[in-house]
């Protein structure tokens, strides 16, 4: 390939000879495994669903929202992870593969100390936050109360996660995330349906499940393949020196305030929801669980796009690095593409079986044509994602997030005539304004980090 094509963002076409069984050895188990995940979400809805009542089921969709915010926002501990696992696998080897897993796990203990600490003050300022109020607060804040205390499980999975991700380890990951969701769903109908635990059900049946899922983890790595590697990262002291963690607090430190920027987004969508009243907030629930089951589908191809431009990166081959970039947004067009049509044939049955009242199903389906647009807006900011955070292009990555954000901002505004088409039509804007932003700057950090 010529120079300069290298420094493209796009190859002039697909058919080039890349290493395609990589790419969807990696992204296919990484969907399974993120629908596994969003299982947690849409199980909840489902369940609570069963129970009847709306501000139930809008205190399932703000606690979920809750821990997107809480939990979600921390995600970079197994994205931070991954990108420099699968560096640090065609550069330095498995011994420095196993330091950075040990970081991420201090770093994440530390988060998790701090976030118990100050829960008494954070939990009722972020429901508050996103708008509950009567009936939903008092459920919203039983379901809340319970699941917070899996707060040092979750953030040390995400680093767990996250090194056998940059391992290409994905179907051990895909065992476990399954394994894991079923347990969720099993322990969440048993307890709410079965005991008549209601909401509380939910919640403990989730703590519960990151507890086990932290347990399979954690003794799969440590007695398999990578725990001598781990024991001697474990035993040396400058794992954890100053002048070793700076490197990975730098790129995770842009990776939370790049989340933290999505969640405010996000957060927005259920703030304004929630003003619309009980059935607005279920409606838009149930659009939001179903937009999370799009995006971790998606997500496959931003896990294959860390890893393997992470490795591409790490051995300096530019040539494989920009080629991958334009074969996975091929690819991420053909699913997002596919998803949408399954939107537009299946959507209202969907949404009803969902629905906990009539009037929410109605609503629904009154907008149901955003969930065929929001794949085919959102589908090359996850690919572009997971180049990002592979090639530790962490700082653009955040500044791309702000603009898109900023943008959306001003889109809320200028639709909410609209009503729940204007809400919608400004988040489908927001996520193609980030593939925008981050596509402007492909070629100008890739001559950057691939000099002649």
């Amino acid at each position: 390939m010529a120079e300069g094509k290298s420094e493209m963002a796009y190859p002039a076409a697909p058919n080039t000879s890349l290493e395609y069984r990589a790419i969807w050895a990696i992204a296919l188990p990484a969907m399974v495994t993120n629908i596994a995940t969003a299982m947690i979400g849409v199980g909840d809805m489902w369940i609570v669903g069963r129970l009847g009542d709306a501000p139930t089921q809008g205190a399932v969709d703000i606690g979920a929202r809750l821990f997107a915010m809480l939990f979600v926002v921390m995600n970079f501990l197994k994205t931070g992870t991954t990108g420099l696992v699968a560096q640090a696998g065609t550069r330095d080897g498995a011994q420095e593969q196993a330091a950075v897993l040990m970081r991420g796990l201090a770093v994440g203990l530390a988060i998790a100390l701090a976030l118990l600490a100050a829960k008494p003050l954070l939990l009722p300022a972020l429901l508050t936050v996103l708008g509950a109020d009567g009936e939903v607060l008092g459920a919203a804040r039983i379901y809340a109360e319970i699941r917070y205390w899996s707060a040092p499980a979750v953030l040390a999975n995400f680093a767990l996660v996250g090194f056998l991700v940059g391992r290409r380890q994905m179907r051990a990951v895909l065992v476990f995330e399954v394994a894991y969701n079923l347990l969720n769903l099993a322990l969440g109908a048993w307890l709410a349906l079965g005991l008549d635990w209601g909401i509380a059900g939910i919640g403990w049946s989730s703590f519960v499940a990151e507890i086990a899922k932290l347990a399979a983890v954690a003794g799969f790595i440590m007695f398999g393949t990578n725990g001598k590697a781990l024991r001697t990262a474990l035993l040396q002291r400058g794992t954890l020196r100053w002048a070793e963690l700076r490197p990975f607090l730098s790129v995770n430190r842009d990776l939370f305030l790049r989340t933290v920027v999505l969640m405010v987004a996000l957060a927005a969508l259920t703030r304004l929801s929630a003003e619309r009243g009980v059935v607005s907030l279920a409606a838009n629930g149930i659009f939001y669980q179903l937009f999370v089951v799009t995006a971790l589908l998606l997500d496959g191809f931003e896990n294959a796009a860390q890893v393997l431009n992470g490795e591409r990166l790490g051995a300096g081959d530019r040539e494989g690095f920009t080629r991958y970039i334009g074969a996975m947004l091929w690819r991420g067009l053909g699913v997002a593409l596919a998803l949408s049509a399954l939107f537009a044939l299946f959507a209202g049955p969907v949404i009803d079986s969902f629905a906990a009242t009539p009037e929410i199903a109605a609503m629904g389906r009154q907008h149901a044509v955003w969930l065929a647009v929001i794949p085919v807006a959102g589908f090359a900011a996850f690919v572009y994602d997971g180049v990002f955070v592979g090639a530790s292009w962490t700082r653009a990555l955040l500044g791309s997030m702000i603009g898109a954000a900023v943008l959306y901002a001003a889109l809320l505004w200028l639709t909410w005539p609209l009503g729940n088409d204007g809400l919608w039509l400004s988040f489908a804007l927001f996520l193609a304004a980030r593939a925008v932003f981050q596509a402007v700057q492909v070629r100008r950090l890739t001559a950057r980090s691939f000099p002649a």
